[in-house]
């Protein structure tokens, strides 16, 4: 009987033993599918923060890059104003130092009365009319008359040694006293001219400016391009 109960109790204890080592055979089964599944999740937080980071990273590359293009942008908008302003500057000092200069031609009579001569044929010859109105100030109105004769033989000169014609030409003065502005001084706060004349037929349709204003304008916007070029190369 004794020997029956060593037994059983062999048996018992092989089991226990076969249970235990079942147990921890299973223990570390799911030792190891836990570790396998705390690795893969933590994997997989780990791609979806690099993820998140990337994302914010180029969120804030663009935000940079576009901050930059408008910095960029208003800085050349600037630049370009400044530029403008500055070119503008130029153009009114140029207008300016010119405007004085002509301004002063009509104290030398001699030189004076030759412009306006050139300026009258100029007119004539752009115009082709038989019968002109010359308007002029009324500062001008002496020396302007003094210059009909010579301006139309002048003009007849030019024709016959182009065209080999000559046309009798006949010049009048306005006499309604619609004169130009006067010269530009300090008392006079209004309109002013710098000389020169305006050539119109007698119904007034077709008129010629041939003032000293309109021809510096002219004058300007002819060498606006030049201007430019030169202003660019030093600025």
């Amino acid at each position: 009987m004794a020997l029956d109960d060593a037994e059983a109790q062999k048996q018992i204890q092989q089991m226990v033993n076969f249970i235990l080592n079942e147990a921890k055979d299973k223990a570390h089964e799911i030792e190891a599918k836990a570790l396998e599944d705390f690795n893969i999740e933590k994997l997989r937080i780990v791609q979806k923060m690099k993820e998140k980071i990337r994302l914010e990273f180029q969120k804030k590359a663009k935000q940079m890059e576009i901050k930059r293009s408008m910095s960029r942008s208003s800085a050349i908008n600037k630049a370009r104003l400044k530029k403008m302003c500055a070119k503008d500057q130029v153009f009114k000092e140029i207008y300016k130092i010119s405007s004085e200069k002509l301004a002063e031609l009509y104290k030398d009579k001699e030189k004076y009365k030759n412009l306006i001569i050139d300026l009258i044929v100029q007119s004539l010859y752009y115009m082709q009319e038989p019968h002109v109105i010359i308007r002029c100030r009324d500062v001008d109105k002496a020396i302007v008359e003094s210059c009909f004769n010579e301006a139309v033989q002048k003009y007849n000169d030019k024709l016959k040694t182009k065209f080999n014609i000559t046309k009798n030409v006949k010049i009048e003065l306005d006499k309604s006293g619609n004169y130009l502005p006067p010269p530009p001084s300090n008392d006079n706060e209004g309109k002013s001219c710098l000389g020169g004349i305006i050539l119109s037929t007698p119904n007034r349709k077709i008129n010629c400016d041939n003032t000293l204003d309109v021809r510096l304008k002219l004058a300007i916007e002819y060498c606006t391009p030049e201007i430019k070029r030169m202003f660019f190369e030093n600025a």
